[in-house]
């Protein structure tokens, strides 16, 4: 495996993961992430990966910047949308602001970035895009309405823009991780006993387990998103691959 890759949210967690995994296939990655450290650290640690400093909700950055890697370089192969945040809370409760921010990162965010790869992906009738969504865009979560929602419309963004990049020969597909041993998910986490939590599931709050009875670690997903963007995976696109150690039960 060997090209240009350009990963969002890869400054830190499961972005980071996938950015590493991609690096260490052989591809020159481009790091991009509002956080610049994170990215430069990135960098720093592995040569065949650039940093970008973007945000992903500014349609016109990020336009800019897949000017540039291309410029950089070379043709981007496979886009990997990591960029995400989650905003906890009732919806009686629940801001206008954190609604907004929460829709225009994992939603608007997909879509500026798909939608500036996808306009050169066309013309060269070849590429993968592959957005990293989530378990809980296939089931209820109380106090995860608004992110539930935003993760739903991420998936259902890639399946269709799968469809409409097909006859191009590209491929769009979702990995849709479960809880996952990143900072987002430690901030969830009360008291000393938060993995085991998470692991027993809580029956009051309507959530199962995970029957795997083990967290998963970035690299697990990581590793689900380099498989969808190798040619192991030619013949699929629009598929929603969960890994998340059967807590939805597939629901």
């Amino acid at each position: 495996m060997s090209g240009i890759a350009l990963v969002t949210g890869a400054g830190q967690g499961i972005g980071r993961a996938v950015a590493l995994a991609f690096a260490a296939e052989g591809y020159r990655v481009a790091a991009v992430d509002r956080d610049a450290k994170g990215v430069d650290r990135l960098a720093a640690d592995h040569g065949a990966v650039s940093p970008y400093v973007a945000d992903v909700t500014d349609a016109g950055l990020i336009e800019a910047v897949v000017t540039s890697i291309e410029a950089d370089l070379g043709p981007i192969e496979v886009l990997a949308n990591v960029a995400g945040i989650l905003r906890m809370g009732q919806v009686t409760a629940f801001s206008d602001s954190d609604f907004a921010e929460m829709f225009a990162v994992n939603v608007g965010g997909v879509f500026h970035t798909s939608r500036a790869v996808a306009r050169r992906m066309t013309g060269r009738r070849r590429g993968v895009i592959v957005t990293v969504s989530s378990n809980a865009a296939g089931i209820p979560r109380a106090g995860m309405a608004a992110y539930c929602a935003s993760k739903a419309a991420s998936t259902m963004f890639t399946k269709s823009l799968g469809l409409e990049l097909a006859p191009y020969g590209i491929r769009c597909n979702v990995v849709a991780p479960g809880s996952t041993d990143t900072e987002m998910q430690r901030r969830l986490w009360t008291g000393d006993d938060g993995p085991t939590a998470v692991i027993t599931g809580d029956l009051a709050g309507f959530r199962t387990g995970i029957p795997l009875g083990r967290i998963a670690e970035p690299e697990d997903i990581a590793d689900a998103v380099l498989f969808l963007a190798s040619d192991r995976a030619r013949h699929i696109t629009m598929h929603d691959l969960y890994v998340d150690g059967g807590a939805t039960l597939r629901a």
